[in-house]
């Protein structure tokens, strides 16, 4: 995720000389920095954790559960590393509890990321690191650091298996130009070199381990991340909304670096998909929660679904152009080239656009509103006025279904008239019905998943149909604007391409009915009952 974060700044140093590393903690200056008295050592066991599957480590992340003087601190860094003694990596703590599954820990922003990767399932143990740390506070002009001094102790199942000392110096605060000036001065020292590595990447070759690998940038879901949210039929509806959004959350921080690229549009449209299933799960969850108090998680994520979108449409626009033009010669191809030159512009600006909101403070903080809502159980929650009343997914979510098909079915009378515009209308009600039902598809009968795939069919048929009319309709408003400067060959094969689509349009018309008819016959009916009837 991009959200904002503290970044941990510092330089760090494996000790050759005993001796030399030990005048740092004795000196009255260390370089540009006045130093405080060496604080009394401090013995700190840190146990290095990660689903079983290594989900935190493909994330990017390492977990560390610290046991010190004031308890139990979840440290989360980013495992961005460098090629010099100077590393910068995201960093979020939190209080935590020595118990390997996350649920036991207090909430926490922290909490909610190993919650989000990991799901709900315990933790498992990767290495163990023993330290006695000394620790010193420097400051110098805008500025305030901490050197620490730490004995380190590799420990797997109880052995010893690799023992060094390592010198870090932290910025804490302040402007990190004297953090610079010092390391200058260090590498000089013959009695350091830099580390270029964590410690836990040490550790685990200590141990005999490889570390799991970040996923690449613009990163894909992995195949073993979870399939389903994991809707529970005796769930309450908030937290099964809560499960909904929190899966879907976790698919959009994973498309995020991809969508921010560009390199792969694929990353956009999987990006838009999640906040398109985020806010249907509110259209089906959203009266479990205070909506005074979520209005923001609602309202900002519509922005972010419309700067996605607005670039989604137009990459579709420009793949269907250029696999018109594939089928074209060279000369009917070139003259379209006008019209894709203007696409590719607006798609730029549009780009442009969702970069700006994806850097944007609003962006940030919906974010991390997002990752503490959806790994805080019980946030927001409404509780239910009096015991009896239904708010069990069991007990309400055949009402929601069926209410979604009956507006899918009310468009049975006025199908044959439909212009193009009605016609998106169904396919955006057919989109919301399969929205309803995929949230409950674990606790459906076992016809869920046939449902679902003729509820998909109608709504792909309707998406071409909206796709090669949105087309056309830009093609022609093209025409209308530019076609006085343009040239006959141009003017020619983007009316081509208009009539072309205009065609396809009506052809998606005409072929409607056996994917309507698969939705609305007494077997898809009968079929959703038995599904239903499961609950």
């Amino acid at each position: 995720m991009a959200a904002k974060r503290p970044v941990e700044i510092e330089l760090k140093y494996l000790v050759l000389d005993e001796a030399a590393a030990r005048r740092l903690l004795e000196e009255a200056r260390v370089g540009p920095f006045e130093a405080g008295p060496a604080h009394l050592p401090e013995q700190v066991e840190d146990r290095y954790v990660d689903a079983p599957d290594g989900a935190l480590g493909r994330a990017g992340f390492a977990a560390r559960l610290r046991r010190g003087r004031e308890g139990v601190l979840l440290t989360l860094k980013s495992r961005s590393g460098g090629g010099s003694a100077l590393h910068r990596r995201e960093e979020i703590e939190a209080p935590a509890a020595l118990t390997l599954d996350p649920a036991g820990w207090p909430p926490s922003p922290a909490r909610s990321v190993v919650l989000e990767l990991c799901g709900d399932g315990p933790l498992a143990e990767l290495v163990t690191i023993r330290q006695v740390r000394r620790t010193r506070q420097l400051r110098a002009t805008g500025a305030v650091a901490e050197l620490s001094l730490d004995d380190v102790e590799i420990v797997d199942g109880g052995r010893l298996a690799e023992r060094f000392e390592e010198l870090e110096v932290e910025l804490r605060e302040g402007d990190e130009q004297p953090l610079h000036e010092l390391a200058e001065l260090l590498a000089t020292d013959p009695g350091l070199t830099p580390s270029t590595t964590s410690k836990l990447e040490r550790a685990l070759a200590a141990v005999g381990r490889a570390p799991v690998s970040a996923a690449p940038k613009g990163g894909r879901d992995q195949p073993d991340a979870p399939r389903t949210p994991g809707v529970a039929a005796d769930d309450t509806l908030a937290e099964a909304g809560r499960k909904v959004l929190r899966f879907h959350f976790g698919r959009l921080g994973a498309r995020e670096a991809g969508a921010r690229s560009g390199r792969d549009e694929e990353d956009v449209h999987a990006m838009r998909v999640a906040t398109r299933r985020m806010r249907a799960a509110w259209r089906v969850f959203g009266e479990a929660f205070r909506p005074r108090r979520t209005r923001r998680l609602r309202s900002r994520l519509r922005v972010l679904a419309d700067r996605l979108g607005t670039v989604r449409d137009l990459d579709v626009l420009l793949a269907n152009l250029e696999g018109h033009r594939a089928g074209l010669d060279p000369a009917e191809a070139a003259g379209l080239e006008p019209l894709a030159a203007a696409w590719r512009e607006q798609r730029d600006a549009a780009r442009r656009l969702l970069v700006r909101e994806l850097d944007s403070d609003d962006y940030r903080q919906l974010v991390e509103d997002y990752r503490v809502f959806v790994g805080t159980e019980g946030a927001e929650a409404r509780r239910p006025s009096v015991p009896t009343l239904p708010h069990r997914v069991r007990d309400t979510a055949p009402t929601r279904i069926w209410m979604a098909y009956e507006r899918v079915r009310g468009y049975e009378r006025v199908l044959p008239w439909a212009d193009n515009e009605t016609l998106h209308r169904l396919r955006i009600e057919a989109k919301r019905f399969r929205y309803t039902l995929e949230p409950f598809r674990e606790v459906l009968g076992p016809e869920a998943a046939g449902l679902i795939e003729r509820v998909v069919a109608l709504q792909d048929h309707l998406g071409l149909l909206h796709d090669a009319d949105v087309a056309a309709g830009l093609a022609r408003a093209f025409l209308v604007e530019h076609g006085a400067r343009l040239g006959a060959a141009e003017t020619g094969a983007i009316g081509h391409y208009l009539r072309h689509e205009e065609r396809e349009s009506a052809r998606l018309r005409r072929s409607l009915g056996p994917a309507w008819r698969a939705l609305v016959g007494v077997r898809f009916r009968r079929a959703l009952g038995r599904a239903v009837a499961a609950l």
